[in-house]
């Protein structure tokens, strides 16, 4: 299973996680977020991590050129779009960078979401489902509905994030299957600043629960 720990800010912190067992390390490059890294923080500190973790850059409403500049700057593995873009935006992105896996993230309110983020599968890489909230992209704590995710088996790979924490994970798991999973908050002392105790509890959960 892919694990994304997300809103990195530091080389240390992100090698510990990595080390812990994490896939991909998350990187938020939304100037509004308490979480964000601008461009000469985030070139040393995605260069040093990028042999331990797959990297993931996200970003919100930016625009293609924008993308593309700061992908070639840091040699990002992943791009994560976390607004509104749609999907002539991503058709876009795509053809700027052959080479870089894009995820496509929504923020759920109705089941009806579900059918939205469908039309994306054919210009994108992966999917990632994350909780509503009308004043914050991500980060906030919040758990989606996971039964309304129960029937959601779209045709690429998707991570389920949204709330998810060491002590609510194997539940979640319980209940629907997604290829991944993304958690910031949840494994958080402030944002930014991640507790590595509650990382490492979330991998002995997820390997209880997993095998």
């Amino acid at each position: 299973m892919r694990i994304k720990i997300c809103g990195i800010t530091t080389v240390e912190q992100g090698d510990a996680i990595a080390k812990l067992g994490a896939t991909d390390l998350g990187f938020i490059c939304v100037p509004s977020s308490p979480r964000y890294l601008n461009l000469t923080q985030l070139v040393p500190i995605v260069s040093e991590l990028a042999s331990v973790a797959n990297t993931v850059g996200v970003f919100a409403d930016f625009s293609v050129t924008t993308i593309a500049h700061v992908v070639t700057l840091t040699n990002l593995h992943t791009v994560q779009l976390h607004g509104m873009e749609p999907v002539e935006f991503c058709q876009e992105l795509r053809q700027a960078l052959p080479d870089t896996e894009i995820i496509k993230a929504w923020r759920v309110r109705s089941t009806s979401d579900l059918d939205s983020i469908q039309a994306y599968s054919q210009v994108v890489d992966g999917l990632l489902l994350d909780a509503y909230h009308p004043d914050a992209l991500g980060g906030t704590g919040q758990t989606l509905d996971w039964q309304q995710l129960v029937a959601f088996k779209p045709s690429i790979p998707w991570l389920l994030a949204g709330g998810l924490t060491p002590d609510n994970i194997c539940m979640a798991l319980s209940q629907i299957q997604p290829d991944g999973i993304d958690l910031s908050s949840g494994v958080e002392v402030s944002p930014g600043q991640k507790n590595l105790e509650s990382v490492d509890r979330l991998f002995v959960n997820l390997r209880k629960r997993l095998g």
